[in-house]
This record gives structure tokens, C-alpha cells and sequence, in this order.
């Protein structure tokens, strides 16, 4: 029997603590009621615009999102703050993203039935990282005693499929035996607190996955990787430019425009056919039609999104077993989302099942694998 490649574990860890829309809105319109009072006068002149206020209803509508975790809660719900409270660390402790990242990957192993020895090939790739270098990759490699190489990838949300896509091809070629893919999403930082269209979107969380040959694997829940295919077509309509180049700027790192955002509604209107049409046209390359389908793990940035992509797909709208959603309690967690969705809603699927992992956000990219349960 031919080898192939699969996925032999999935890891989930999921911050302590946890924070409700309405805690987040609660903190949000004390700070903009401050802020209208502060600046009264300013806004009467028109100089400036009045903040407006917001309430739970309007975030889960708008996006199907109830509440979200954070590393750090410190410091996001106070007002004289917004933004999370992360203690400094020195050269010689592990770095809050590493501790993220390991903690996923102790529990992939566990799921793969494998030890570091293993594993010769680290891959890191999330949305964000915390340093340049040395990578976060690395560090987690020595941490868990991993004889090889690691490396960071930023994709936006889409680096957990294309990280994925890397291992498989690392696999494919016999330049590796076994591969962590890690996104520790510590997306909290870059939000904008205090922007009450994009404040309540983000969450953190760290996932990871073990690929391997299917000739090494011991998982009872392995699925043999069918097809991989990745995407990108630059757009500007999601962005957030803060970076080391920043101190030389001037710019103050708190703009607007430095932390994450985007023009909603273009991105709405653009991602979704493109992601719809990317997994269509994935699956008819391998003789595959949308209604074999058993799972569509899909990216969990907006519920209204994944509605229509599903239902542009299916002709009808797709149940929560087909399409699992995980954001009215994570929120959007950048590139771990379908990876979430696939860590709570795989075991159940028979042998010979199909399902697609697919990602979609800023660059546009796009990633998507199929996989058929063992």
C-alpha cells in the first residue's frame, strides 16, 4: 500500500480567561462617554467626531461573535488603558506567544501518539509575531527538544493552511519526518480597543497539528491529506502596519491606522465568492463534488460570511454539523479558526469521509486542504 500523507494530531489551548460582549462593550462606551465628555467642546465645533456607542446586540449580529478569551484581560476593559497588560520577560524566560505555542503542541503529540523525537521540522505561522528573531519557532523547537529545524511563516489568517501546505510538501519530498505546525494567535495587541466597529472582532488562542507519513502513524483519528491549495491577490482592504520601522516615523503607535483594520463591507463583498470559487474549483480539480462533502471546516472570522460561502456552495444553508462555527465563543482567532473547528469536530467522522479546512483574510489569501478520514 502506497504512502501518504496525513494528519495524525490537533492540539487546541484555549486561554483562561474569557471576556463577554457585553464586559467589552460595558468598557468601551465608559471610555467613548469620557471621551464625548473630555472633548465636548471639540465635537460641538465639529473638530472632532463624537464616539458612538454600542451594545452586545449590534456585535453578535453583525458578526455572530459572544464573547472571546485573552492571554491577558489585564488592562483590556480599563478605560484609562485599552489594550491588555502582558509582563515584561527577560532574554532567558520563554516568550508569552512560546508559551502559547508549546502548550498546543504538547497536546498535538499526545493526539498523534508521538514524542519530540519524532518531529525534526518546527513551523510557527500565525497572523502575528511577537519579535523578529530569534524566530518564535525555534524557541518552541528548543523547548521541546525537537533535533531539526523551525521556522516563523506570517499569512495573515490564512498561515495555519499554508504552514499546513509546507509540511505536507516537507513530507512529500522525504525532507522531514514529522512536521508541528503551530498558530499561537496572541491577536489582542493589535486591537483597536477603542474602535467600536472592529473592537470586539479578535481572540487568542493556540492550535497546532502534527503531519507525518502514513507508513509512521498511530492516531486513531488520522486523515489522509487529499489535495492542498493556497492563493493570494493583494488587496489593501485589511491591514494593520505597525512594525519595526514605526519608530522611525514618528507616527504614534496608538493611530488608528497603525493597529488592525479593514473596510468591511469590500471585504465582504470580495472574499466570499473568491473563497467559495477556491474551494469549488480545489475540489473539481480532484474529482471531487461540493456534495460528497461531510465537514466544511471553515475560517472563523464572521458567521454571516461562512453562511454565504456555504450556501453560494450547497444551494441551501449548510447545518452546524456540515459547518461547524466556533466564533460565537472564540471570536475571529486569525488562523487558528478552522484549525479550532477541526480540533472540536473531527472524531466523529467515519473512515472514508471527506472534509475541507479552508482560511481566508488579508493579503487576500486564501488556503484550503482536503481530507479524507482514515
Amino acid at each position: 500500500m502506497n504512502s501518504s500523507v496525513v494528519i495524525s494530531g490537533v492540539g487546541l489551548w484555549t486561554p483562561a480567561n474569557s471576556i463577554s460582549n457585553e464586559e467589552l462593550v460595558s468598557s468601551y462606551n465608559a471610555w467613548a462617554e469620557h471621551f464625548n465628555h473630555e472633548n465636548h467642546a471639540a465635537i460641538e465645533a465639529g473638530e472632532l467626531d463624537a464616539k458612538p456607542l454600542s451594545t452586545a446586540a449590534f456585535i453578535e449580529k453583525a458578526s455572530g461573535i459572544k464573547s472571546r478569551y485573552a492571554y491577558s484581560k489585564e488592562g483590556i476593559l480599563d478605560i484609562h488603558r485599552m489594550r491588555p497588560l502582558l509582563e515584561v520577560r527577560d532574554d532567558e524566560q520563554v516568550s508569552h506567544q512560546a508559551e502559547m505555542a508549546i502548550s498546543a503542541a504538547k497536546k498535538a503529540l499526545i493526539a498523534a501518539n508521538k514524542t519530540a523525537a519524532d518531529i525534526d521540522m518546527v513551523i510557527v505561522s500565525c497572523a502575528y509575531t511577537q519579535r523578529s528573531y530569534p524566530a518564535i519557532a525555534i524557541e518552541v523547537q528548543a523547548a521541546l527538544g525537537i533535533e531539526g529545524f523551525g521556522f516563523d511563516m506570517l499569512v495573515a489568517c490564512s498561515a495555519a493552511t499554508f504552514g499546513l501546505e509546507r509540511a505536507v510538501d516537507a513530507i512529500k519530498c522525504g525532507t522531514s519526518k514529522g512536521v508541528l505546525v503551530i498558530s499561537p494567535e496572541l491577536t489582542s495587541p493589535q486591537v483597536n480597543y477603542m474602535d467600536r466597529d472592529s473592537h470586539f472582532i479578535f481572540g487568542d488562542v493556540a492550535t497546532a497539528v502534527v503531519v507525518e507519513s502514513s507508513e509512521s502513524c498511530q492516531s486513531a483519528h488520522a486523515f489522509d491529506v487529499v489535495s492542498t491549495k493556497c492563493v493570494t491577490a493583494y488587496s489593501n482592504n485589511i491591514r494593520s502596519n505597525f512594525g519595526y520601522t514605526s519608530r522611525t516615523t514618528d507616527q504614534d503607535p496608538y493611530a488608528a491606522d497603525m493597529l488592525f483594520h479593514q473596510n468591511g463591507r469590500k471585504v465582504f463583498k470580495e472574499v466570499c465568492p473568491m473563497a467559495a470559487d477556491h474551494i469549488e474549483t480545489h475540489l473539481h480539480s480532484n474529482g471531487i463534488q461540493v456534495a460528497e462533502l461531510k465537514r466544511w471546516w471553515l475560517h472563523q472570522a464572521n458567521i454571516n460570511m461562512n453562511l454565504l460561502i456555504s450556501k453560494r456552495l450547497l444551494g441551501r444553508d449548510a447545518t452546524l454539523e456540515e459547518a461547524p462555527i466556533v466564533l460565537d465563543e472564540y471570536a475571529n482567532t486569525a488562523s487558528a479558526g478552522s484549525i479550532i473547528a477541526f480540533a472540536k469536530h473531527h472524531e466523529d467522522l467515519a473512515a472514508g469521509d471527506i472534509g475541507v479546512i479552508c482560511s481566508f483574510g488579508a493579503g487576500y489569501s486564501i488556503g484550503s486542504l482536503i481530507l479524507r478520514k482514515r
